[in-house]
């Protein structure tokens, strides 16, 4: 059959639309009608020559839809089923799933070429010697209206949650959520920093909240998305890192705060740095968001790290299980506990994907959401 996609054909030439053929799905793999993407900064990365991918690709790993086939020996869904996918899979069987880390399932390893375990592709344009294979973001391409997928990455969505909220919950929002809940470990009375209120730290601003910390201190230059973060829950919000560290000396009498999370759109030297002299003695730095490409963003003098004894830690996936939290966060967002509606800022069409990004970039949106025709 034919999708119609938004494709990077290399770094710095945005995101085009085409058409390709796409194969029937294979064992173990479904085909899927998205009905919405969420447009996540991962992406731009992709295009902004920050992300170590195979190109040609085709863009988006936040998505939901219904299940249109299935190969063979499929078993976790059905034709007809509402799902999430998750851009990390999670098969349930590897080493890493059987000890409760599906963020790390051994079966997400083609994340950056979108190829299949097999070693093929789905996505193609042209035939013959001018083939050309397309690879689908973490293996999904959730900025086609149609994709194969790995049945790994299928996440049920029961039939009252819309779409466009299914799509959010395949990767910002847990990845914000447990950044704070799992990977940090924010408890009760605690003070938390966050850098960066986008998609992302909107998620870590909820976590930390609904954690119990008393104190969510939220850096971002932008006004507009400091405004949101207090929506999210946060306490206190600055627009540098200096004013928030003099704010966290004031309020903790010289403690400093218990819990910084990394969550700009483009981590450098100088958030890592900011966020290891804002946390006290025991404190833990966890670095959720992704530097430019060749940089090493995680630069800082051995005495910051001995002397109060702090850690840094990376987040993959917030530290969430897909099959469990995916869930998990729905029912939080029927029971009122976790907004979700309030993280669309504006919805696009396809073709509008360029200025989802121009406006995510231009800090315009939390979470811009591809709504595909139905």
């Amino acid at each position: 059959m034919t999708t119609r996609a938004a494709v990077a054909r290399g770094p710095h030439t945005g995101w085009e639309l085409t058409d390709l053929r796409l194969e029937p799905p294979r064992a173990h793999e479904v085909r899927v009608r998205f009905h919405a993407a969420g447009l996540c900064h991962s992406d731009d990365h992709i295009t902004a020559g920050d992300a170590p991918v195979r190109f040609p690709v085709v863009g988006g790993h936040e998505g939901a839809g219904i299940v249109e086939s299935v190969g063979p020996d499929v078993r976790r869904v059905r034709p007809g089923d509402r799902i999430v996918c998750s851009y990390i899979p999670a098969c349930g069987a590897c080493r890493p799933c059987s000890t409760g880390q599906q963020n790390m399932c051994v079966k997400g390893l083609n994340a950056g070429t979108g190829m299949f375990l097999d070693g093929s592709f789905r996505f193609h344009e042209g035939t013959g010697d001018d083939r050309v294979d397309f690879g689908g973001f973490c293996t999904l391409g959730t900025f086609s209206q149609y994709a194969v997928v790995s049945e790994w990455a299928c996440v049920p969505l029961p039939d009252d949650i819309p779409f466009e909220i299914g799509a959010l919950v395949g990767c910002g929002v847990p990845t914000g959520w447990g950044s704070a809940v799992y990977a940090a470990g924010v408890r009760a009375g605690e003070t938390v920093v966050i850098y960066g209120a986008g998609g992302v730290g909107s998620n870590a601003v909820q976590g930390a909240r609904y954690a119990g910390a008393k104190n969510v201190v939220v850096v971002d230059p932008v006004a507009f998305k400091r405004e949101s973060a207090e929506m999210f829950g946060a306490t206190h919000t600055f627009a540098d890192a200096a004013s928030a560290h003099d704010f966290v000396v004031e309020t903790t009498w010289g403690q400093l705060a218990d819990h910084a999370i990394c969550t700009p759109g483009v981590l450098t030297p100088q958030v890592v740095n900011d966020a290891v002299a804002v946390v006290g003695k025991g404190g833990t730095v966890t670095v959720t968001a992704v530097g430019r490409l060749g940089e090493n963003t995680v630069d800082v003098h051995a005495g910051m790290m001995i002397s109060y004894q702090r850690r840094i830690r990376g987040a993959l996936f917030g530290g969430c299980n897909p099959l469990h939290d995916i869930p998990r966060l729905l029912g939080l967002y029927r029971a009122g506990d976790l907004k979700l509606d309030e993280l669309i800022t504006r919805r696009y069409r396809l073709d509008e994907v360029n200025q989802g990004y121009a406006d995510m970039t231009d800090g315009r949106t939390i979470r811009g959401v591809i709504v595909h025709d139905v």
